[in-house]
């Protein structure tokens, strides 16, 4: 489990098949082997730690293909910067909101307006998606807890403020790119529940 909030950006390494070398800054002592990272939003499994000295720690994961097909990481390139978190622990502070790291498809940056030192993007996601998201709602994109300014069908804008466009990828976010979305846990709960009320599948 995750809350959205980065705490390292990484670097893609090596990339050989499904098997993706990442370096990060985190200690190495603190990472064990089957570990969950969060890696631009999606949850993956630590495999290996190939370096364990301080400045230069890197780590593998192993990426299904089902991953790789939902996912932006078939267009992940060595030298790609990623945003990374930490899977929470027990007395963490809980600053985003509840991420569980499996992402549910490709959104796709439709423009970026830089107001003062923000910036506003306008976001527009799966068709299949659009139902889970709703104004002041949160969404997770490219791993990073956001609050949903206002929705539009299937396009939504979103804020990054200066701290999380420096400290994330979202600085080499370009208009046109594709993003990992996460919808929000509780609105596909929400949803669910709704149509199966709807449909009278729900029994008193």
């Amino acid at each position: 489990m995750f809350t959205g909030i980065i705490t390292d950006q990484g670097t893609l390494l090596k990339r050989v098949g499904g098997e993706f070398e990442i370096a990060c800054h985190y200690d190495p002592a603190t990472i064990e082997l089957g570990a969950s990272i969060a890696c631009d939003g999606c949850c993956l499994t630590v495999i290996e730690i190939l370096n364990r000295e301080e400045e230069a720690c890197s780590f593998k994961v192993d990426v299904s293909p089902e991953t790789i097909d939902v996912t932006t990481l078939a267009n992940w390139v060595e030298g790609q910067k990623i945003n990374l978190e930490r899977a929470l622990k027990m007395g963490d502070e809980f600053g985003g909101h509840i991420v569980s790291g499996h992402v549910d498809g490709k959104a796709v940056i439709r423009s970026k307006t830089e107001v003062g030192n923000s910036y506003q993007y306008q976001i527009e996601a799966p068709e299949d998606l659009k139902i889970f998201i709703a104004a002041k709602g949160s969404v997770t994109l490219n791993g990073v807890s956001l609050t949903v300014n206002e929705v539009d069908d299937n396009i939504f804008g979103v804020n990054i403020i200066p701290h999380t466009y420096a400290e994330t990828t979202w600085h080499h976010c370009k208009v046109g790119d594709e993003i990992n979305i996460e919808v929000d846990m509780l609105a596909r709960y929400a949803i669910r529940a709704s149509q199966a009320i709807k449909s009278g599948n729900v029994k008193n």
